[in-house]
């Protein structure tokens, strides 16, 4: 599979679907599918198990390298790891059944975990 580039703004997976409650991308990247699990521990750590979280985003793009000290050419190297990647707009996880303050905390330390920059989002028809 090819690099390619990701460009333009995410029209799918833009919205809140499942939860209330949702981190949602403000750069173009590539998330692992180590940075996806750090993320969700960091979350569901914080939420106490309590709620639900739901991970919108899933790592389907192989990154290929070659090992170290290798001459040039003799092909292609070997997957290293597999990427989601995302533009802006896309929606990463979505939380539910937690009080706001504890979705926004647990979020923002999921965030923190995250090569892009990101925006706490609330579903419109929340009510308090």
């Amino acid at each position: 599979m090819q690099k390619g580039r990701v460009r333009g703004l995410a029209y799918r997976g833009s919205t809140l679907a499942y939860g209330s409650f949702g981190i949602k991308t403000m750069e173009v990247g590539f998330i692992t599918s180590r940075q996806i699990e750090a993320a969700r521990i960091a979350i569901t750590r914080y939420m106490k198990r309590e709620g639900q979280v739901w991970i919108r985003i899933f790592p389907d793009k192989p990154i290929t390298s070659k090992p170290a000290e290798v001459r040039m050419g003799k092909g292609k190297g070997a997957p290293s790891h597999w990427v989601a990647p995302v533009r802006p707009g896309r929606l990463m996880f979505e939380v539910d059944g937690v009080s706001m303050e504890t979705a926004q905390e647990a979020l923002r330390l999921g965030a923190q975990k995250l090569p892009v920059k990101c925006k706490f989002v609330v579903r419109p028809d929340y009510a308090q």
